[in-house]
């Protein structure tokens, strides 16, 4: 090998591990939709929270352990998608829902970044249905996954359902940041 040839390929490899990776890391958690009372029909005026999207700190977050990239090196964040399934009751579907939406806090600032409407009519019934939230790709979440703790909340309309219905949220986050 030459010289200058030497000289190129270690100019490339120089290159590349400056280059900003990516990698994809996932949020898990999950809610419990209370019951209407008994015989009466009640308007869902605000969904449950999920308390393990209430203070999210990245740098705690495992895959970015695993790539040794703290939130403050993050260039981006996009989300991939956004789900919310059924666990229990077996048996039960969306019907109850009409529309979902998915916000990013941090501090007194929010963004919504994935939503639905229509939901009730969308057939989605039993058994464990999973429900595809539609993210806006345009959404870059890094100023609040850069902040000290950040949330997810999500809001809903539709109807109380006939029993206590238990839901998994996940969502997949797109991560650039850090080197490779």
């Amino acid at each position: 090998m030459s010289y200058a040839s030497f000289l190129a390929v270690a100019a490339g490899l120089s290159l590349s591990a400056c280059s900003a990776s990516s990698f994809i890391t996932e949020v898990q958690g999950e809610a419990t939709v209370p019951a209407s009372p008994a015989g009466t029909p009640t308007l869902l005026n605000a969904f449950p929270a999920i308390s393990s999207f209430s203070a999210l700190d990245f740098n705690e977050n495992q895959d970015f352990k695993n790539r040794d990239v703290t939130k403050d090196e993050v260039s981006r964040v996009q989300v991939q998608s956004m789900t919310l399934k059924i666990l229990s009751p077996n048996d039960q579907g969306f019907e109850f829902l009409d529309s979902l939406e998915a916000v990013a806090r941090a501090g007194n600032t929010e963004s919504r970044f994935a939503a639905r409407d229509g939901i009730a009519g969308l057939g989605l019934g039993a058994p464990n249905p999973t429900l595809s939230l539609k993210a806006d790709g345009s959404v870059d979440l890094r100023p609040y996954v850069a902040a000290p703790t950040m949330a997810i909340i999500l809001r809903g309309t539709g109807r109380l359902p006939e029993r206590e219905v238990r839901v998994q949220a996940t969502v997949v986050l797109e991560v650039e940041g850090g080197l490779l």
